[in-house]
């Protein structure tokens, strides 16, 4: 058998105690056929049903026995034919022993492997255990376990025990409960596990269907200080499941062909923007990061010089209050620090800083290098895990904290602000509390509803059972929800129907009114910064185009008469130049200072000043005001010289004002910005400046004007 392949007999009790049951079963089973057909395709599944009026295995030929038991299926390759299988369990007539049918799963386990697979070979049972085992021949049913766990542990195999305990109509002996549940524990002490369900949802998940490996993320030193270490090992605890990958797929090859594997394989070619017949060779491609509106190229030389490369290692940091280290502060999955098996010192030291940490309330924060190149470092807080179990150790588990990059601090206004009538009263507070009690997922005396190790992901389950349809038939439909993935995703339906009274409570204590739907608008605009102290017309401050609003899928060159703002805004978002920006902003001055000089008693004046607002945001977008600030001085200047004052009164009235520091903090300059507000102070009230002689002659040394370029 190959290695990290899984070997595995299915034990299923078919008998007439669990008839309701057996759909769900078979639901579950199949599931688990399916996954293995796609993370375990050389996975090897047997099934054995006990319960039968028939009897079929090996050991009742050999050495007679073990009655109503029978293989299903021999220990194969999983395929298709096992989905077949599962989903036809038969309805047996008699009352099995389980205890006969985990012997019958051995014995094929041990035919099939002899010695080899230790560890990956795996028995499965699945019953209720409400039926009575048979007396041994030999000794009591104590001693038959603990050999059957024994022979277990000396072939390498494990055990898990499905219990399954759900509301039935039927009288149960108390005593034969009592009796197999003390059986399987002792398997479960020696060589399985055991877990009991009520119900399909748990059921469903309760099956381990992927056999995964514990594989460690680091192995070494736990770094206390410089002259204390402590040896340490670092497994996954929890990581998110995620959709199997998906692969292209090809149907070009001919229908005959048994060996076509139809993959697809993508090649990408770069060529030149100057001469796209050119392909540019790896040679003479470099990345590059954009900084505003240009690309900086940063080689990989250059990379590799200002990449931080730590050293591999586990540092602790210090030590604070756990109340200070808020539970949504934790990020990604959560790690086990375990002290390194079979060292003694380890264990002790871990155990006895894991049990300080718990008595003093006390978590530690340290510094996390898991692997040498790593290109970032991890900061984090351990939590002690104090075991409850003797013959398992103490431990450790690590959750990954944000930086301050990461967090995000959103401030809303609190309940206690709003004016009494918008508070609730203490009758709204009351039936919103028998609400939220009432819909309780744990409540006193009853199983916890959704358990997070019995609850499968919805999503991830319905993708298995339509990929395997689909299989058999591709151009079947998507099948409905099944009706145990709707009790995950959607509320109890007998819960909200037994408690009609008290969502009718909650529904009276508030009035409901329709929120009318807003227009939304087809252009997205930023909000003014902050702090910004412009006024709130068209162009008052801060308001930036948003850059998807930039976004056209025709490459726009020039800007034309008809749809100026739009070609320009598809101009200045352009990237497959640095220069688009540029000529962007240049075209739109010019098409400004055309529209303001050809029009006739101003009739061009609003178009020009859509134009103007325009700019004004772009300039804002890119991070460009000095352009925008120079050409409005150069307008108002221009303005002027033509006897276009109307120009300048309009744009005044619409508060059409210089880009401020708080629009764009990156490229503000105090000194340049007082400069132009003195410029336009000048050009609009040179009444002020009539005693101030030595201005004109200041400002012309200091600020010399560039002349402007002829049309």
């Amino acid at each position: 058998m190959a290695r990290n392949r899984e070997g595995l007999v299915l034990v299923i009790d078919v008998g007439p105690s669990m008839h309701a049951l057996l759909p769900e079963v078979e639901k579950v089973c199949c599931l688990l056929a399916q996954k293995k057909l796609i993370y375990g395709k050389f996975d090897e599944v047997g099934a054995v049903a006990f319960g039968t009026a028939d009897t079929k295995n090996d050991l009742t030929v050999e050495v007679g026995g073990y009655e109503n038991v029978t293989v299903l299926r021999d220990i194969k390759v999983v395929d298709g034919d096992l989905v077949d299988v599962l989903q036809q369990l038969p309805r047996g007539s008699v009352h099995g022993d389980f205890l006969d049918a985990i012997v019958v799963g051995m014995d094929m386990m041990i035919k099939k492997y002899r010695d080899t697979n230790k560890g990956k070979k795996r028995l499965c049972l699945i019953t209720n255990a409400v039926t009575p085992t048979k007396d041994p021949y030999e000794g009591t049913k104590e001693d038959q376990v603990k050999t059957v766990a024994a022979q277990m542990m000396s072939h390498g195999m494990k055990m898990d025990c499905i219990v399954v305990r759900a509301k039935q109509d039927w009288d149960v002996d108390k005593k034969i409960v009592e009796e197999n549940d003390f059986l399987l524990t002792i398997l479960s002490n020696k060589s399985s596990s055991k877990v009991y369900v009520e119900s399909a949802t748990s059921l469903l998940g309760a099956l381990r269907t992927r056999n995964i490996s514990p594989v460690t993320i680091y192995r070494g030193d736990f770094e206390l200080s410089s002259k204390m270490k402590i040896k340490v090992w670092v497994y996954k605890k929890t990581s998110e499941e995620k959709f199997p990958s998906l692969k292209k797929y090809s149907d070009k090859a001919p229908p005959t062909d048994k060996f076509a594997t139809h993959e697809i394989k993508v090649d990408y070619e770069y060529r030149s923007i100057e001469d796209p017949n050119r392909v540019v060779p790896p040679e003479q491609r470099i990345k590059g990061y954009r900084y505003g509106p240009q690309v900086v190229p940063i080689s990989s030389a250059e990379w590799d010089a200002v990449k931080f490369k730590p050293e591999k290692g586990v540092k602790l940091l210090g030590f604070t209050d756990a109340s200070n280290v808020m539970r949504h502060y934790y990020m990604k999955d959560v790690n086990l620090f375990i002290a390194e098996p079979g060292n003694t010192k380890a264990i002790l030291a871990i155990s006895a800083l894991s049990r300080a940490m718990k008595e003093m309330n006390k978590v530690a924060i340290i510094r996390c290098v898991w692997r040498q190149g790593q290109a970032n470092v991890v900061l984090g807080v351990l939590t002690p895990n104090v075991s409850e179990k003797d013959n398992i150790p103490d431990s450790f588990y690590f959750n990954i904290l944000p930086f301050t990059e990461d967090v995000r601090e959103f401030q809303f206004p609190s309940f206690s602000n709003l004016p009494s009538s918008m508070q609730p009263n203490e009758g709204q507070q009351e039936a919103a509390d028998k609400l939220v009690e009432m819909l309780d997922l744990y409540p006193a005396g009853k199983e916890e509803v959704l358990q997070p190790d019995l609850t499968p992901n919805p999503v991830l389950e319905r993708f298995y059972r339509s990929l395997e349809l689909k299989s058999r038939d591709p151009s079947a439909s998507v099948p409905p929800i099944d009706v145990t993935l709707r009790k995950i995703t959607e509320p109890d339906t007998e819960l909200l129907d037994q408690n009609r009274a008290v969502i009718e409570e909650f529904r009276r204590a508030f009035e409901l009114k329709e929120n009318p739907k807003l227009k939304k608008s087809s252009r997205r605009i930023r909000e003014k910064p902050s702090g910004s102290n412009e006024g709130d017309g068209i162009a008052g401050g801060g308001q930036a185009m948003d850059a998807t609003e930039h976004t056209s899928e025709v490459k726009v060159e020039k800007i034309g008469d008809s749809n100026p703002v739009q070609d320009f805004e598809a101009m200045i978002s352009r990237r497959d130049s640095p220069h688009w920006v540029s000529k962007a902003l240049q075209s739109m001055k010019n098409k400004i200072f055309n529209l303001v000089e050809n029009s006739f008693e101003g009739d061009t004046y609003q178009k020009a000043f859509e134009c103007l607002i325009a700019l004004r945001k772009g300039c804002i977008l890119e991070q460009e005001p000095k352009q925008f600030n120079d050409f409005l001085y150069r307008l108002n200047k221009f303005c002027q010289e033509k006897h276009l004052g109307c120009f300048s009164d309009f744009l005044a009235s619409n508060n059409v004002m210089l880009i401020s520091k708080t629009e764009a903090p990156e490229r503000f300059d105090l000194i340049t910005m007082f400069d132009l507000f003195l410029r336009l102070v000048r050009l609009l009230a040179p009444h002020l400046f009539t005693k101030c002689s030595d201005i004109p002659e200041i400002e012309a040394r200091l600020f010399p004007l560039k002349e402007e370029p002829k049309k």
